[in-house]
């Protein structure tokens, strides 16, 4: 089942961030990230979580921090490529972010993945006492 996100022109610079349901009930935030435009699809979409420590990574005051390709966990400074995932530096070095299959087709992105299920766009509405804890030592 395809359920359409966006189109590839919503998807700036600093992310996309829509939550889904995932297999066990829970309510998860994903966000789409541009990726380099010769690669296919040219948009990812990532569990918003640094594989380091319960994280998010995209923030509602600036979103997804990227530079050169890659992003910028807020926390700790491992660094992502926004294309794979991988992290080759940082207290995540040797990690990928968790990826939600998407489909692109006609400039539009479409949720693929039989694992979630689309419930809007923007953060997640549960209240979570154990929510990663905003605080950043992070200088950019």
């Amino acid at each position: 089942m395809r359920y359409r996100i966006a189109s590839v022109a919503d998807v700036r610079k600093d992310g996309y961030l829509f939550t889904v349901r995932d297999a066990h009930g829970e309510e998860t935030e994903v966000f789409l990230i541009p990726c380099d435009e010769n690669e296919k699809p040219p948009v990812q979409a990532w569990v918003n979580n640094c594989t380091h420590e319960q994280q998010r990574l995209y923030r509602e005051e600036i979103g997804v921090v990227t530079r050169d390709g890659e992003i910028i966990c807020p926390k700790h400074g491992s660094t992502f490529d926004s294309c794979s995932g991988y992290c080759d530096s940082g207290e995540a070095a040797e990690t990928t972010l968790l990826s939600v299959e998407i489909e692109v087709e006609d400039g539009q992105v479409y949720l693929t993945d039989d694992d979630v299920r689309f419930l809007h766009d923007g953060p997640s509405d549960d209240d979570d006492d154990d929510a990663p804890d905003s605080t950043s030592h992070l200088q950019l």
